[in-house]
């Protein structure tokens, strides 16, 4: 099926009152259901008998299995860069890094078969670009711009374009190509070799 563009919305559900708690304990189950199964294995039906809910209620709540798998991997994200602003661009992708990599092994196995299914499954793939790439890409984004207004980076630096296809590439690779983990040194010597000099037009300052 060819993608659809970028910019289509997601289908929009009247969702009801829930208790925070209720809902972290929904999530918890998806991902647990995500873990043994995997995605394409994983049913409404699976969901509702492990949360003992109604299957309409899920999708009145969330619309598609796709968008309720990505609302769950986002709640259960173990670490946060919203609050990043180091002073310097190589000191936010640094952190960053570090702190994606700490989350690097659960994250990156359940990142790829996510992945692989999103070629084949059009709301999945709706869904991740819309409640999971994108929030995480604006974070990014803003660091980057804060580079460029700090004279860190040339405005018409076309490397500004694929910083985060390259971090993503990066996550998902490594296990493919070595067996290993983007861990956080992966990553930070990813940046120092590679991104950073495309943004700064030099080998970025070691840290300290």
């Amino acid at each position: 099926m060819a993608d659809q563009p970028t910019d289509t919305p997601l289908r929009r559900t009247s969702r009801t009152k829930i208790t925070p708690e209720r809902e972290a304990e929904l999530y918890e189950a998806v991902l647990e259901l995500l873990r043994e199964r995997g995605y394409d294995a994983l049913t409404m039906d699976a969901v509702a008998a492990r949360t003992r809910s109604s299957k309409a209620t899920l999708y009145r709540q969330w619309g598609t299995k796709g968008q309720l798998v990505i609302a769950a991997l986002r709640h259960g994200k173990p670490f946060d860069i919203d609050d990043i602003d180091t002073g310097t661009l190589a000191g936010d992708l640094r952190e960053m890094a570090r702190r994606t990599g700490r989350a690097a092994c659960e994250d990156t196995e359940l990142l790829q078969g996510i992945t692989v299914a999103a070629r084949q499954d059009e709301d999945l793939r709706l869904a991740m670009r819309e409640l999971l790439i994108r929030p995480e890409g604006a974070v990014l984004d803003r660091a980057l711009q804060r580079g460029v207004a700090r004279g860190e980076v040339q405005p018409d630096n076309p490397a500004l374009g694929y910083v985060i296809p390259a971090l993503l590439g990066a996550l998902i690779a490594r296990p493919l190509i070595e067996d290993d983990y983007a861990d956080g040194p992966y990553l930070e010597h990813f940046l120092d070799s590679v991104v950073l000099p495309a943004l700064l037009g030099r080998p970025a300052p070691a840290p300290g």
